[in-house]
């Protein structure tokens, strides 16, 4: 158990790091006045409370799925999250996400922009930019966009943080939602599993009983039947990734299920720590190979030798695309399954004309608690489903990897 437990743990360390991995998208409902505008006029890139009022409903869906600086609550009230970021120029900045003023401030030369930290670039001390008017964002000739921000007279250059594809001046190391639901999901993780540990010790000999009698038809049941089939005698080397893959998906599914606070963090909906779980699997599938598994891949017995040239590439590919296929299914599943019920949320305000029709208002109520309330019940089961499915299949690649073949 406490095998698992730590594997568990090496995981998360490594996959906050992944984090940056994504451009950080809030759910905050940002309302940034124009200050210095004559004739009323909205700027490109500004939002005003009007502004968000009239946004489609389906962009914020997708700000209530993304990533965030802060949970939000209603209304303005939010709980605030730390900004860890590092500049290469400037060094390390650490303070909490609610000193932007939802946009209307810049902390260290770093401002926020629909929940996305961006650096003004080339900034030095002497700038003094405390106060953002707004964020303006223009296209470029390939098709890209630069925000910049506008203080009074000045308007500044802002940089995105570095990517995986993008690398730039500064990096976001910041506890967003999904970081904080996976620290969370350790936490739990650790009381749970050291708690059954201890009934284990205590109970030696005994019936399961508590939490102990909850957690051990799972396990169980994921080593009888999962990883002791598909990897065979070696399952044991295998245990504690399969069961922390599993267990820690199962729990952030769980957590994302919960609409306030300390849930509604979607964290396996995030491409950044699917693609760190996928990739896990992939290098543990082929460090374990034999020499059977690579020569399958390579060059396959009992097949004709030019046949050999034209599987070799695609057996390669497989490499690569089994571990993409499984952070696919698992962040498309996840996403679907929230984006469903926000749109089904959102017919109270769409039948309801956002308040102006009581009455259509009402049926859209009507409608959605039924359908949300059956959605929910449909999304537990595939928290579950998905998590056994990332878990079966990891372990089958790992299984074909490390089988070993008998040749008559």
């Amino acid at each position: 158990m406490r095998i698992i437990l730590f594997s568990l743990l090496a995981c998360l360390l490594i996959l906050p790091a992944t984090s940056f991995a994504q451009d950080h998208e809030g759910d905050q409902q940002e309302e940034v006045a124009e200050d210095h505008s004559q004739d009323g006029e909205t700027h490109e890139g500004e939002h005003s409370e009007g502004d968000h009022e009239d946004k489609p409903y389906a962009e914020r869906i997708i700000e209530h799925i993304s990533d965030a600086n802060e949970f939000h609550l209603w209304g303005d009230v939010s709980i605030p999250l730390p900004c860890i970021l590092y500049s290469f120029e400037d060094g390390l900045s650490v303070f909490m996400s609610n000193q932007f003023h939802h946009g209307h401030s810049a902390v260290d030369g770093y401002v926020m922009n629909h929940g996305d930290v961006m650096r003004i670039k080339d900034y030095s001390e002497d700038m003094h930019v405390e106060h953002i008017d707004h964020v303006e964002e223009v296209e470029t000739e390939d098709g890209g966009s630069t925000f910049y921000a506008h203080h009074g007279d000045e308007k500044y250059e802002l940089v995105r943080a570095s990517t995986l594809l993008n690398f730039t001046s500064w990096i976001d190391f910041s506890i967003t939602k999904v970081v904080f639901t996976m620290l969370l999901t350790a936490v739990l993780l650790m009381i749970i599993w050291l708690s059954v540990a201890r009934s284990y010790k205590k109970r030696e000999g005994q019936a399961p009983k508590g939490m102990q009698s909850f957690f051990e038809p799972l396990f169980t049941f994921m080593r009888d039947e999962v990883v002791k089939p598909t990897i065979g005698a070696q399952y044991e080397r295998y245990m504690p990734f399969i069961m922390s893959l599993f267990f820690f998906i199962l729990f952030c599914n769980i957590l994302g299920l919960i609409p306030f606070f300390p849930g509604s963090g979607n964290v396996t909906g995030n491409l950044g720590v699917t693609l760190a779980l996928a990739v896990f699997t992939m290098v543990i599938t082929n460090f374990s190979g034999n020499k059977h598994y690579w020569q399958h891949i390579f060059w396959m017995p009992g097949v004709p030798v030019p046949v050999r040239f034209i599987l070799a590439p695609i057996e390669f590919a497989g490499i690569f695309i089994k571990p993409f296929t499984l952070l696919i299914r698992l962040f498309a599943n996840i996403t679907a399954g929230h984006i469903i019920i926000l749109a089904l949320v959102g017919m109270v305000f769409i039948l309801g004309d956002n308040g102006a029709n009581p009455t259509g208002a009402g049926v859209g109520s009507l409608i959605s608690i039924a359908f949300v309330f059956i959605m929910n019940l449909l999304e537990l089961l595939v928290a579950f489903i998905q998590a056994f499915l990332f878990a079966l299949l990891s372990s089958l690649y790992i299984g074909m990897a490390v089988e070993e073949h008998e040749h008559h």
